[in-house]
């Protein structure tokens, strides 16, 4: 059973900073695309940073500059750090692993969630 699971959500004031972690388990997302979406209330789910096998990464506009990505593959983990939050950053932070799998007849593709951790900021 594949499962992605968050940590270090939590309460933290306005220009403060936050990690959160992601561990995977029961696959192996070496090859994939990994990352952080985040939902506020009311809102639609929303990308937050992606960083693929070989390092790139990608951020929102929003986020550029205080955020960053990183990847551990040896222990199928996946961090944020976030750093100069705002209260705008208020949300249910999402830990997504994207499975592209490409063959000569088709093309698969499958996204894994975690189940989120919440990140309040308080102005």
């Amino acid at each position: 059973q594949v499962q992605l699971v968050e940590s270090g959500g939590g309460l933290v004031q306005d220009g403060g900073s936050l990690r959160l972690s992601c561990t995977a388990s029961g696959r192996d997302f070496v090859r994939d695309v990994m990352g952080w979406y985040r939902q506020a209330p009311g809102k639609q789910r929303e990308l937050v940073a992606t960083m693929t096998r070989s390092g790139a990464a990608s951020y929102a506009d929003s986020v550029m500059d205080r955020f960053t990505i990183s990847r551990d593959i040896a222990e199928n983990r996946v961090y944020l750090l976030m750093s100069r939050l705002k209260p705008e950053d208020t949300a249910v932070y999402y830990c997504n692993a994207h499975v592209k799998i490409v063959t000569i007849e088709r093309v698969t593709e499958q996204d894994y969630w975690g189940q989120g951790t919440q990140v309040t900021v308080s102005s």
